[in-house]
């Protein structure tokens, strides 16, 4: 029987972004030992169990089973990959210039809002973290205090003022 191909997803060939802090680095390290540890032999025993249960090509529970042991080891093979490529952000005492890792406060229409700039993977805007590959973020980069920086968002141009790095 041959198996059918299947296009990949629309976002297959997009890496993970390698720059994450360290304690991003320790919770995917400890969630890495976990399915290694655990969660691997319990889909492995269910394996086993369920090929005691006889005729492999007509047991939809074994498939199941596999197909369950076969997207653990994808994803312990993926947290493996991104763990060796993974460069930790090293945080500046004192930055002058915006860059990853750094916290800066800008306004915008008299408000100001504080953001942490880190890698994609990290990103949560709700909590004051964006990405440096992040519009506002690419934007930011490489600029000082005091600097504007015009944004064009839905075809309105938007003004920033870089107040604070941290």
């Amino acid at each position: 029987m041959q198996t059918p191909y299947r296009k990949p997803g629309k976002f297959s060939h997009i890496k993970p972004d390698p720059e994450i802090t360290q304690a991003k680095f320790d919770e995917l390290a400890s969630k890495l030992d976990r399915l290694k540890n655990k969660t691997r032999f319990k889909a492995m025993e269910e394996v086993r169990i369920q090929a005691e249960n006889g005729d492999f090509s007509e047991n939809a529970s074994y498939q199941i089973a596999k197909g369950r042991l076969r997207s653990i080891n994808q994803r312990i093979l993926d947290l493996e990959n991104q763990l060796k490529v993974a460069v930790i952000i090293k945080t500046v005492k004192n930055p002058s210039t915006v860059a990853i890792g750094t916290t800066i406060t800008i306004s915008h229409n008299n408000k100001t809002k504080t953001y942490q700039i880190l890698g994609s993977s990290e990103t949560d805007p709700s909590r004051g973290v964006i990405s440096y590959k992040s519009p506002l973020g690419q934007a930011l980069m490489g600029h000082r205090v005091g600097d504007t920086v015009e944004l064009l968002v839905n075809n309105q141009v938007k003004i920033y003022k870089i107040l604070v790095i941290e």
